[in-house]
């Protein structure tokens, strides 16, 4: 076979292989590295390599934030959009190699906050630590902060190194560490926007970006339009022919109806509503894309997913914590806006939806839509539905603080810490099972599950002694900290007598997989950067959500005062009376 090569090709000498690896890993990494690296071939290859590395490793220098290592006579060479090409080698249908972003980077404001420490950054090195990421992935930080990008580097840094799932590799690190920029500035700062429009620019330019931005709002919703009118300003949410620009946008989407629909007219100003990527992490986790894999993949489940079989649904998410050091964000939020308008609704309709004609976004929103619209409210809102808020008392082995007594909360304060309430949903499918949806701080343990419970059996050939320890069969979906499922049945206890009781049996991630589940956060930007948004809830479910909640919050804010509960139980009285009028109980995960 080496007969048919060409005869240089054959004799090239290791210095030309090295030269031509340089070459093929930069044209990998987009069109532009392989531009300069041409022009650099032509002075010599193996000082390309060497002059690259030192053109990437400066810091920024001046509002431009141009490279140190960037000679003052060279002319910028200009973003080239992405080529339209594919793989003929690697086909559609194989799923063994992941999808890795192209061409792009990642601009963070409120980069200093708390949830960019803890989340977003580690989320960013643990994508390229998988090998997710683009060689030339950029990350840029804005905020009011006097750093500059040595310093904002220094942070990320040791934010990896304390949160980041996957283990550190400085290999790994030094090459995601020469795309970071810092930008300070206030979100009025036209000069700081100027600035950013500029690092844009340069960035493009040495580490091949393509004009490919997603825009991370990481700030309180009162600065959203704001930034974006910002953005749209000076030139930024302008993208390059055959490039893109998107807008993530964290929760809350506004406080009620209202505000929710003119954030979204805002937003939709400046960004497409296919360019607009809402957060909700916890559609980012595994077991909660389980729901649909559960449902739709296998058939022994789908026939007794209905009103004939289903008794009732609980879907619950429990903290063993309080506020923290939220107060400012969590008092006049509390915790049905905070966590029922956005993640319960979101697993009820998950939960509750019809099988999509596609997995896409299209589809999916389709279905959701269909459940979110047919959601019933009880008719007496005073009896079916609870609000609640913690009293001191002793939790985890230390004595904790009520809501009333937290530092930087007004002590005549009525928001909930714990929210209960009932809802049907009016279709054909689920007429007449009740969905419980419940959620609260400093409760007795941390856990967040969907339960289907089934009704009993029509009739039993067995006596009351024999099954007066059996309780009703379920599917207990389990969201967080053990990700799995528990299927709950009866069974005979050995023994001469006919005896039957309730038994588990149990799916775990953690045993039936050797590879451990990603962190929301991952999923969700890989997603924002490949432009998949699967798992991101549309302004029309925000809306809706808040068509539901509204009502609740209106009744509440002119009934009486939230009940009280002790820390580290279960909830106030008042829910368990709640369920116990249906004849129901709440489950004890």
């Amino acid at each position: 076979m080496s007969e048919d090569l060409p005869a240089e090709t054959v004799g090239e000498t290791k210095a030309t292989k090295e030269a031509k690896e340089t070459e093929a890993a930069r044209e990998a990494a987009g069109p532009l590295h392989a531009q300069q690296a041409e022009e650099s071939r032509a002075a010599g290859a193996p000082k390309a390599g060497k002059s690259s590395r030192s053109a990437r490793a400066g810091k920024k220098s001046g509002a431009a934030g141009a490279t140190k290592g960037v000679k003052a006579d060279e002319k910028p060479v200009e973003p080239v959009a992405p080529l339209d090409w594919s793989n003929p080698l690697r086909d559609p249908q194989d799923r063994r190699l992941p999808r890795i972003a192209g061409p792009s980077g990642l601009v963070i404001f409120g980069v200093t906050g708390d949830l960019s420490r803890r989340k977003l950054m580690p989320a960013v090195y643990d994508l390229a630590n998988r090998g997710l990421l683009p060689p030339g992935f950029s990350l840029v930080g804005f905020a009011r902060r006097d750093w500059e990008n040595q310093d904002f580097a220094e942070v990320v840094h040791d934010a990896v190194k304390e949160h980041a799932r996957t283990p550190f590799r400085e290999e790994v690190w030094q090459q995601l560490a020469e795309g970071m920029r810092f930008i300070p500035g206030d979100f009025d700062d036209d000069e700081a926007f100027e600035q950013l429009r500029k690092a844009v620019q340069e960035l493009d330019t040495s580490r091949g970006t393509s004009g490919n931005y997603a825009f991370y709002l990481s700030v309180p919703p009162k600065f959203f339009p704001k930034v974006v009118q910002q953005l749209k300003k000076h030139g930024l949410t302008d993208a390059p022919e055959g490039s893109w620009r998107r807008a993530v946008i964290e929760k809350p989407f506004g406080h009620d109806l209202g505000s929710a629909r003119e954030l979204n007219a805002l937003v939709h100003e400046v960004f497409d509503p296919e360019q607009v990527f809402r957060i909700d992490h916890y559609l980012g986790k595994e077991t909660v894309q389980n729901i649909l894999a559960l449902r739709f993949a296998n058939q022994m489940y789908e026939p007794i997913w209905n009103r004939s079989y289903v008794d009732h649904v609980q879907i619950t998410m429990a903290e063993d914590i309080g506020i923290g050091g939220r107060a400012g964000y969590y008092d006049g939020i509390g915790a049905a806006r905070d966590v029922i308008q956005n993640h319960l609704l979101q697993l009820m309709a998950l939960t509750a939806m019809e099988e999509p004609a596609a997995f896409d976004a299209r589809s999916l929103l389709t279905e959701k839509l269909k459940v979110l619209r047919a959601v019933r409210l009880p008719d007496d809102l005073g009896a079916h539905t609870v609000r609640g808020q913690y009293e001191g008392g002793w939790q985890g082995g230390a004595q904790v603080p009520g809501y009333l007594e937290e530092e930087g909360i007004d002590p005549a304060s009525t928001t909930d810490t714990y929210a209960a309430i009932k809802l049907g949903i009016d279709n054909r499918r689920w007429a007449g099972v009740p969905f419980y949806l419940r959620t609260g701080k400093r409760l007795g343990r941390r856990v967040t599950e969907i339960a289907v419970v089934f009704q009993r059996a029509p009739h039993s050939p067995f006596d009351s002694t024999a099954t007066e320890e059996l309780g009703e069969n379920a599917i207990v979906i389990r969201v967080q900290p053990d990700e799995g499922m528990t299927v709950r049945f009866g069974s005979k206890v050995p023994g001469t007598s006919m005896e039957i009781r309730d038994v588990s049996m149990d799916f775990a991630y953690g045993e039936s997989f050797t590879e451990s589940s990603p962190e929301a956060y991952e999923r969700l930007i890989l997603d924002v950067l490949l432009g998949d948004a699967n798992l991101f809830p549309r302004h029309q479910e925000v809306e809706e959500s808040w068509r539901i909640l509204d009502p609740i919050e209106e009744y509440w804010s002119t009934h009486g005062k939230p009940a009280q509960y002790a820390s580290g139980g279960w909830g106030p009285r008042e829910a368990d009376e709640m369920l116990a009028r249906d004849g129901r109980s709440w489950r004890r995960p």
